[in-house]
């Protein structure tokens, strides 16, 4: 059985990739899968600094787990290693090692840096085109996305499944990253509006603050889809916050 290759990235930086990605190792994990997490360019960390690779692991336990380079400054990849004086990161660089990791796990989850369309070089080339290497390579990569929750959320997730359409990369489903507690009236019609704009189901939500939970393995489990290894139902998700009747104009 060839390994199931997701590459996870996010609607814009912060809205939970990291997580998101420890969350989905932890349920395969928790299935007895191999499982390997790669992050191709790494910014804002100092050698022997632990990296977003290293969280993954804190949170879901014994992994595979590979970094191809790390920039120090936080900035978008292309300009961090310009300024670094550092090499680029190439699509092919990123399928090679995508290929080495596939070829002994189950499971390899690829985190990108920011959003999709992230350059890596002056070529202009992104996390979608490293993608698309993989898939030109013969294997079968599909790409999940990490949503915020809120307002102005549907419009970025929208650009994001246009843009991996017109690459023609297929897009496994959307992740809302951190749900609130107190979740207000865009939040919750947002859990039906975000497969619409996105053309692909919703296939979890993770509660905000999810990386200090007690008990890591159970929330993944509760929060992710069956499609992705958990037990969480959109539907009941749905009608569990589901918003109120908007108020009737009257006429007069």
């Amino acid at each position: 059985m060839s390994a199931r290759i997701l590459f996870v990235t996010g609607t814009n930086t912060e809205v939970g990739k990291t997580v998101a990605t420890a969350a989905l190792a932890s349920t395969a994990l928790r299935a007895d899968l191999r499982v390997a997490v790669l992050k191709p360019g790494q910014t804002g960390i100092a050698p022997g600094e632990p990296g977003d690779a290293d969280e993954v692991r804190r949170l879901a336990g014994d992994l595979t787990i590979r970094e191809l380079v790390r920039y120090p400054e936080p900035l978008a990849p292309d300009t961090a290693a310009r300024r670094a004086g550092m090499p680029f990161l190439s699509p092919a660089e990123v399928a090679t090692a995508v290929a080495e990791l596939a070829a002994a796990h189950d499971l390899v989850l690829v985190e990108g840096a920011g959003g999709l369309l992230v350059r890596y070089d002056d070529e202009g080339r992104t996390l979608a085109d490293q993608a698309r290497a993989v898939l030109d390579a013969g294997l079968p990569a599909e790409v999940l996305l990490v949503a915020s929750a809120g307002l102005g959320t549907l419009n970025i997730v929208a650009l994001s499944a246009e843009a991996l359409t017109s690459r023609q990369l297929p897009l496994a489903g959307v992740v809302v990253g951190s749900w609130p507690s107190s979740p207000g009236l865009a939040e919750r019609c947002n859990l039906a509006d975000l497969p619409r704009s996105a053309g692909a189901p919703l296939l979890g939500a993770l509660p905000e603050r999810a990386a200090a939970a007690a008990d890591f393995a159970a929330l993944a489990l509760a929060s992710l889809a069956p499609e992705l290894g958990g037990s969480w139902d959109a539907k009941h998700f749905a009608h569990t916050h589901r918003p109120e009747q908007a108020p009737l104009r009257s006429k007069g």
